[in-house]
């Protein structure tokens, strides 16, 4: 799908996981995730749609993951626009999936801001993804102190 930008810029994006064509789409910058999925050929019957914020506008280089029904829970599979619920002070809620959050999902977190995100996002891209949460104190930036606050929040 090729939608050509009209004064608004253009977004590049990925869509990857249940749906019937993955692969990087260009998108006008004021698209929603519902157009990456439907440019993709929208999702296949094994997709689970109820983690995916399908209203959230798309931002370049972002990556969209579809989950299967049974697999992943849908935890961290697309963006979440800024100022979202997630934040300092916010109630716990389900555990990100490392292997599946995108940088601002993860820019969410306590303690971890965009350039911190953007390391574990291209250390999980680096190295196939996280065999295990305490595996991301690899990642520059993040210490004993850091990996502690973050581990409860975090699944993968």
């Amino acid at each position: 799908m090729r939608v050509e930008p009209s004064g608004g810029g253009t977004a590049v994006v990925q869509v990857a996981g249940a749906v019937r064509r993955p692969g990087v789409y260009r998108l006008r910058a004021d698209r929603r995730v519902d157009d990456a999925v439907r440019g993709a050929g929208g999702p296949t019957a094994k997709a689970d749609l109820a983690g995916v914020n399908l209203a959230a506008k798309v931002s370049d280089g972002q990556q969209v993951i579809v989950p299967a029904a049974g697999g992943a829970d849908g935890a961290g599979t697309t963006a979440a626009p800024a100022g979202a619920a997630g934040g300092a002070g916010a109630a716990p809620g389900p555990k990100l999936n490392l292997n599946l959050a995108t940088p601002e999902q993860l820019d969410q977190l306590d303690g971890v801001g965009p350039a911190t995100a953007q390391k574990i996002v291209a250390y999980r891209q680096a190295h196939g993804g996280f065999r295990s949460v305490t595996e991301l104190d690899q990642v520059p930036g993040i210490g004993e102190k850091k990996l502690a606050a973050l581990k409860d929040r975090l699944r993968v």
